[in-house]
């Protein structure tokens, strides 16, 4: 199992090693590589409220998640990692960005500060490294008409809901 801090992670994907989508997303590479192997496929679930210990590989033991589980054995797990905010959608912001909490532009869950269009997220560097991304789920970042919808932001699909609050992606 692999072990990569959040910069050594960020500098793989740029170069079509590694990489991430989110909510949960899913990136295919669509290009070889000069030796004719495909980068590796990208699966990344982000789950709002799930605490440290409560999938079995990472010591849980009150709820079985088999398939989890094996997605972590067979991939990589990130043991040195922080949530950027306590709160799901500035969170969300500092992944996709990278950027600290302080500056990034989604500081709240209110849906009113989309990601800019001069933000750099992850699946756009992985767009241009030869990777197709997927989302799926629900964003925060951006609603309808705002650069910060996920088909600004570099994914080649989304399939959710853009805001919490409106579609009741809490219910």
């Amino acid at each position: 199992m692999s072990k990569l801090d959040r910069r050594q992670f960020i500098r793989a994907a740029g170069t079509g090693l590694a990489g991430l989508t989110a909510f949960p997303g899913i990136a295919f590479p669509v290009v070889k590589k000069e030796n004719g192997n495909r980068p590796p496929n990208i699966v990344y679930i982000m789950a709002d409220d799930l605490g440290l210990r409560h999938l079995g590989c990472y010591g849980g033991d009150k709820i079985a998640t088999p398939n989890i589980d094996r997605l972590a054995a067979e991939g990589i797990r990130f043991t040195q990692t922080y949530a950027g905010c306590t709160v799901c959608a500035p969170s969300s912001s500092c992944l996709m960005t990278g950027l600290h909490g302080g500056h990034s532009p989604v500081r709240s869950n209110n849906g009113g500060s989309p990601l800019r269009e001069e933000d750099i997220t992850i699946p756009e560097v992985l767009r241009k490294a030869g990777y197709v991304s997927g989302g799926f789920g629900k964003w925060g970042l951006g609603e309808v008409f705002t650069s910060g919808i996920p088909t600004r932001q570099g994914f080649s699909e989304f399939m959710g809901y853009y805001h919490q609050e409106i579609g009741r992606a809490h219910v």
